[in-house]
């Protein structure tokens, strides 16, 4: 869109552009970017004196700031003055609630050109120093060492006043309808994505989803939100978000980009980034909606449903639906059925950190190998281990907990390898058909089979991150172990056209080595 006038004048170089090149907790949004979600909408909207806009998580105000030039031009027809002009869109138009105190300022000094919308360089005047973009600072409220709203734990956020406490306004009341009394026409933003709970490495909770579903509830006639894609999967805190949104028939353009640096640079999201058009008036039950499937500068559009029969996630690129179908007339038993859960002798990923796990097997009465991280090996003595004793003696395959399978880093070359009789692991992986009681061979076989891309590819299918749960191998078909299998021969049995195989080898990286038998 051409800049011209006030803005095009106040903001040159843009520093809201720089502002988005620095890694942050909450990240800032490109003005490029908050572009393209607005020409989403129907550009009509720019065009009426009567539409309003709120953006509920402020941090530079780019959102209304990108909003308020378009009006500027849409309205210029209706209101020729630039200055009565400005005063409409600002005073009656355009709101913003901030997530903190800076960014209030920021908003402020990035929408109305001044920090003080009541000051001498304010380019509109408003009685009060917060003008149409409001800060609050508001106090969860605890219950069992957790904020009743947020999830956010006490530890980590029940704070003096020097700091902030990240008690979002718009996600901790019961009536956001309420905050400013009145409707809007359009809700956009690029929310805070997430908050620690006090979880061990970092552990933390999203909150994304609780700003899209406080939005959903003042039923705006649109609602674009950029979120992270990990919803597409489900996940901690996520499965009923994405049944919703699965569910939800006024979605009607989704981007995907499996890439944050795409549209974040030098932000790193593992599972990537999305960003969606609900539209009220729209029904995707009758003809599907629109989704872009981003790449760099390629891009991928299709229509398709939200949701699939008999597939409880959202599938990232419809490309795969065709090959999912043919596994699934081909087969009724996966192996997500026969990957152990987490710890599956009962060790934990620290165990390493521990007295009982050593370096060598002198001196233990009874020593057993154990694989921990990165395949590092130590001993622990048998008589500690207490669950699944059993698969302790038998062949078994070992995956890890975490790969790169399916995300935009290379990937890993210890994605499975066979465990001999004697062997166990902590929960930096996981077992794999231990309960089958397999041979050697077939072991072997088992670890060649998820090594090929054919695997990888339907393992990938179900992961928005490194996270590898058992859950994450649903679309993985099990096959007959006591033959090897290579890509040619899984692409023949599930009879793959050219172009399904092509896009398989296109989604996944090579792997460098030979197959691993520890």
């Amino acid at each position: 869109m051409v800049d011209n006038g006030l803005f095009g004048a106040v903001y040159n170089p843009d520093v809201l552009s720089c502002l988005a090149n620095l890694s942050n907790d909450e990240v800032f949004t490109p003005p490029e970017i908050v572009n393209d979600m607005l020409d989403m909408l129907p550009q009509e909207l720019f065009e009426n004196p009567d539409t309003t806009f709120l953006d509920p998580a402020c941090k530079t105000g780019v959102f209304l700031r990108e909003i308020a030039k378009r009006l500027i031009i849409g309205l210029e027809p209706q209101i020729p003055d630039l200055q009565d002009r400005i005063d409409h869109i600002f005073h009656k138009q355009l709101y913003g609630i901030a997530i903190t105190e800076i960014t209030s300022l920021l908003s402020r000094r990035g929408v109305y050109c001044s920090k003080y919308p009541n000051g001498d360089y304010s380019v509109t005047q408003f009685d009060s120093a917060e003008g149409n973009i409001r800060f609050r600072r508001i106090q969860h409220k605890w219950k069992n060492s957790r904020c009743v709203y947020c999830g956010a734990n006490q530890d980590n956020y029940d704070r003096g006043d020097e700091l902030e406490t990240h008690a979002y306004e718009w996600i901790h009341t019961v009536k956001p309808e309420e905050i400013f009394n009145m409707k809007f026409d359009v809700i956009i933003s690029n929310p805070p994505y997430q908050l620690s709970d006090g979880g061990a490495q970092a552990s933390a909770i999203p909150i994304y989803n609780r700003f899209v579903e406080q939005a959903k509830k003042l039923s705006p006639r649109y609602l674009t939100f950029i979120i992270p894609a990990r919803w597409f999967t489900g996940g901690k805190g996520l499965d009923s978000f994405r049944d919703t949104m699965l569910s939800d028939e006024h979605i009607s353009v989704l981007h995907d980009f499996p890439k944050a640096s795409d549209l974040f640079p030098s932000v790193e999201i593992k599972g990537g980034v999305c960003y969606f058009l609900r539209d009220n008036s729209f029904d995707n039950t009758i003809n599907g909606l629109t989704v872009f499937n981003h790449d760099g500068d390629s891009v991928y559009e299709m229509r398709r449903p939200m949701r699939y029969e008999g597939i409880d996630v959202f599938i990232r690129d419809g490309r795969a639906i065709s090959i999912i179908e043919k596994v699934r007339s081909n087969c009724n038993d996966y192996l997500s059925k026969y990957v152990s859960t987490r710890k599956p002798f009962g060790l934990p990923g620290e165990f390493v950190k521990s007295k009982s796990f050593y370096k060598s097997p002198d001196g233990l009465k009874n020593p057993v190998p154990c694989y921990a991280k990165g395949m590092t090996l130590g001993y622990v003595d048998r008589n500690i281990i207490k669950t699944n004793v059993e698969y302790i003696d038998r062949w078994k395959v070992f995956v890890p907990r975490a790969n790169n399978i399916g995300m935009d880093t290379p990937d890993d070359n210890l994605n499975s390898f066979v465990g001999k009789p004697g062997e166990i692991c902590t929960e930096s992986y996981m077992t794999v058909c231990a309960d089958l009681n397999y041979t050697e061979q077939q072991c072997i076989n088992l670890s060649s089979y998820l090594r090929t891309k054919f695997a990888r590819f339907c393992h990938c299918l179900m992961k928005a991150s490194q996270d590898a749960t058992s859950k994450t191998y649903s679309f993985v078909p099990m096959q007959d172990y006591n033959e090897e299998w290579t890509d040619k021969k899984l692409y023949k049995k599930y009879k793959l056209t050219n172009e399904e195989i092509d896009f398989i080898e296109s989604m996944i990286n090579p792997m460098d080595g030979g197959i691993i038998n520890a």
